[in-house]
């Protein structure tokens, strides 16, 4: 029986020696490791599908939460579309190798920044199993290997879906050890692999608050914050009522549990009386719990706002909603409150919306559309390895060129200094 350490250093070890060989693989060579992979998922969907059971049978049994269930479960059109990122990966430029600049100095030396892989990217992440494939699949095509540690909640469907993915990279002729998958979900297991220095290049946290927050702290490796999205709408006095109607059932109630989804509305003051009515019991009808402030409770029938529901990331068809005064109010509340996701403002005013996209900090900001946009299928990088919430190294959805860094390539002909 290996201890915690000793399973994640193999794992580690593993991905440290595969490393170099994926960093000089072809494209073509990679991208039929990833088709092979996706082949594989539809090829074996029963034998995830009943792993995945088995998972959510355990959920139910300690009493999860609806929302946690849905993050959990996969279906037959859920692994489809984990195949179909796939594809949508191998279609993609190849970033490995992309010259981002080249300039010639005075002295004659030929100077390039190339892209390079990382070298072994360490996933972290809650109970979604589609993220193992997702991550595995971007890893590979930026030429990197990859250390994966789900929850227990998902570890049955975690081995099956790994197991099912080596296999196809090394028919493809890769090695197994790209893709790696700690099986050991203790604590200890998790804190030993936020300290593997010199085996994990970047260490990459995917859930909640709680999960990002202790990697963060613990970790001796570089970390790139992802994920928690305390997301907001604001409804402007310019705004078209409807398309606002739209826009915030859509980024409340198309899938409430995750990240993106909205969970915050503010509402100007001078449309509130006209729009609040319509779209309180719009969204009641949804089944959602709608939380307000006093203003809101003036024009309809809600539970009271507290503080504490300003800053909560729900992830549950709950939504707080406050009126505001003005478009700098907004823009205040957002930016003391929100965490530097998504966030958008309903408008006809360009001179609004332009001030909204600019003052608001968060990685994306949307004018006239919905916050469920901010992923990386739906921006067109087939998909992401998680949506970053910091401003170094990347920022927003991660796709292929997130997950390199670069070089300087230099070529003289004898030059000194």
């Amino acid at each position: 029986m290996l201890t915690p350490r000793e399973d994640v250093l193999r794992k580690c070890q593993d991905a440290k020696q595969a490393a170099p060989i994926l960093a000089l693989a072809s494209t073509d060579d990679k991208n039929k490791g990833l088709t092979q992979m996706a082949a594989a998922l539809q090829d074996h969907q029963d034998e995830i599908l009943q792993a995945n059971t088995v998972d959510i049978e355990k959920a139910q049994a300690a009493g999860a939460a609806q929302a946690f269930i849905d993050r959990l479960t996969l279906t037959p059109a859920r692994i489809a579309e984990m195949a179909q990122g796939l594809c949508e990966v191998a279609a993609l430029p190849d970033p490995v190798g992309e010259a981002v600049q080249m300039f010639r100095r005075p002295n004659g030396l030929d100077i390039a920044q190339i892209r390079v892989p990382l070298g072994v990217v360490g996933i972290i992440y809650e109970a979604r199993p589609n993220v193992t494939a997702d991550a595995a699949g971007l890893c590979l095509k930026a030429g990197n290997a990859v250390v994966l540690r789900g929850s227990s909640d998902a570890l049955n469907s975690n081995q099956v879906i790994v197991s099912v993915l080596k296999q196809a990279l090394q028919d493809a002729g890769l090695p197994a050890g790209a893709i790696n998958l700690i099986e050991d979900v203790s604590r200890e297991a998790a804190a030993e692999m936020m300290r593997m220095h010199g085996y994990i290049d970047v260490l990459v946290p995917r859930g909640g608050a709680g999960l990002i927050k202790a990697v963060v702290e613990t970790a001796s490796i570089p970390v790139i914050e992802t994920g928690v999205g305390n997301c907001h709408a604001y409804v402007d006095a310019s705004a078209d009522l409807e398309m606002a109607r739209n826009i915030v059932i859509n980024g409340k109630c198309q899938r409430p549990a995750v990240c993106n989804a909205l969970e915050t509305l503010l509402v100007h003051a001078d449309v509130a009386e006209q729009f609040l009515p319509q779209m309180v019991q719009e969204l009641q009808d949804n089944g959602v719990e709608v939380r307000g402030d006093k203003r809101v409770r003036k024009w309809a029938c809600v539970k009271p706002a507290v503080e504490s529901d300003w800053e909560e990331e729900y992830l549950d068809l709950i939504i707080a909603v406050k009126v505001v005064d003005s478009l700098e109010a907004a823009i205040e509340h957002v930016n003391r409150y929100g965490t530097k996701h998504s966030e958008t403002i309903i408008t006809k005013d360009y001179a609004a919306a332009r001030k909204f996209l600019q003052a608001v900090d968060a990685a994306a900001v949307y004018a006239n559309a919905s916050t469920r946009f901010t992923d990386g299928g739906q921006f067109g990088l087939g998909a992401e390895i998680g949506i970053s919430t910091q401003k170094l190294h990347a920022r927003g959805p991660m796709g292929v060129t997130e997950l390199t860094s670069t070089k300087f390539v230099i070529h003289g002909d004898g030059q000194v200094r």
